[in-house]
């Protein structure tokens, strides 16, 4: 356990943004319908154009300056994510997205206040605001590629209606 004061190691700040880009959180590796084009994997290389700019930046203050664009971005994409999947739903699994979706709203918005008030200035250092950045993101994505998942196990025209 560091004392208040003690520098965050920098390896180890690297690690943990390694480690929150690489490992996605909830994602299933299962391929529902091999014949769809794979969302997952489209977002992946959308994102990557961010996670590169990060790796290279050369100060803490270029990274989180895309770090802010990367945010907005997964944003974007997450709000897309989920209209997209909204859209092929039938009803009642609509109305079991909605809740989800409320529901993990009210997970990450208790979530980023952890982050805020655990990576602090005072317990890590310089390296907190590009940790707090680094998990921020890593929340945002996880739950992007979670829906883009559920998403790639429906047919490419949508639900087909039951016949009656």
């Amino acid at each position: 356990m560091r004392r208040t004061g003690e520098r965050f190691p920098a390896w180890l700040a690297g690690w943990a943004l390694v480690l929150a880009l690489g490992l996605p959180a909830g994602v299933a590796l299962a391929i529902d319908n091999p014949d769809r084009p794979d969302p997952v994997a489209e977002f992946a290389s959308r994102a990557g154009d961010f996670e590169t700019r990060i790796a290279g930046a050369g100060t803490d203050r270029d990274a989180l300056a895309v770090y802010a664009q990367y945010e907005q971005f997964l944003d974007r994409e997450l709000n897309l994510a989920y209209t997209a999947l909204v859209r092929q739903g039938r009803d009642s699994r609509r109305q079991d997205l909605v809740r989800s979706q409320k529901s993990w709203l009210i997970f990450r918005d208790a979530e980023m206040r952890f982050i805020a008030n655990n990576w602090t200035p005072q317990d890590f250092g310089s390296s907190s605001a590009t940790s707090r950045a680094a998990y921020r993101a890593a929340l945002i994505r996880g739950r992007v590629e979670t829906l883009l998942g559920y998403l790639r196990s429906y047919p490419p025209g949508g639900l087909v209606a039951p016949a009656h």
